[in-house]
Formats: C-alpha cells, structure tokens, sequence
C-alpha cells in the first residue's frame, strides 16, 4: 500500500543520497497493485514515455462529494515507482482539486527534475498532462 503523499515527500527531505532516492522511488512502484488486463489497454497507454506506462482515472462517487480514484502501471522498475508519485498525489482528490494540483512541481521539488534523463522528465509530463486531460473530462461528465 502506497503512503500518503505527504510521507513521501517528507521522506525525500530525509533521504540525502540519490542512490537511496532511486531506491526509495522504485520501493514505492513495489507498492502499486499489479496492474490487471483492464488497466494494461491501449485507451490507459500513456503516449510520450519512453516506457510502458497506463493511468487509469476514475471518479468513486460513495462519498458526498466525488474523489478520483487513480490507478497505475509501468514496466519498467524507476517508472512504476514515477507512476506511483503521481497515484499517491491524485488519489483520493477532487476533480477540482486535482485540477489545481501541478504534478511536474512536485516531481521538480523532490529533486527528480534534475537527477534522472530528460527522456524520463519528458515522461513525468506526459504522465501529468494525461492527468490533467481527464481531470477535466471527468469533472466535466
């Protein structure tokens, strides 16, 4: 089970080494539940990455006010663990707040930005971009 966004982040600020960083974030796509042939379709693939990668956005309308339930997968360990952020950060939000919610920011101030390729960063965009695009499809259904 992935922890809350806000442990990972203060876990970052705890881990110095990037090594351990690296670790740490492939440790977190460990976490993510296996992606099952639903998740793994063309209409989840996330176009611009370098690897495979599915999002899968949903809204779980059991509680008053809509929240996004958010699932996730890669093939490839670093990636997975990238996937993960982003499900650990938008699961669980409204439409609305995970509209206001800047994925790349999160991803610059962990310091990812500029200690993997830029191959990587490209991906982590498309990742937030695709967020971004049915955040807004769904908010507006």
């Amino acid at each position: 089970m992935l922890p809350p966004i806000e442990t990972i982040v203060e876990n970052f600020t705890f881990i110095e080494d990037w090594e351990e960083r690296y670790r740490y974030v492939i440790e977190l796509g460990r976490a993510l539940p296996p992606g099952d042939e639903s998740l793994h379709s063309e209409v989840n693939k996330v176009h611009g990455c370098a690897s495979q990668v599915w999002l899968d956005l949903g809204l779980d309308s059991s509680s008053p006010e809509p929240r996004l339930s958010v699932r996730g997968d890669s093939d490839a360990h670093i990636v997975r663990g990238l996937v993960a952020l982003m499900v650990a950060l938008f699961d669980g939000k409204t439409p609305k707040e995970a509209a206001a919610t800047d994925a790349f920011a999160l991803y610059s101030e962990l310091g990812l930005a500029e200690h993997l390729t830029p191959q990587r960063s490209n991906g982590v965009r498309a990742m937030a971009d695709r967020i971004r695009r049915d955040v807004v499809q769904l908010a507006a259904a």
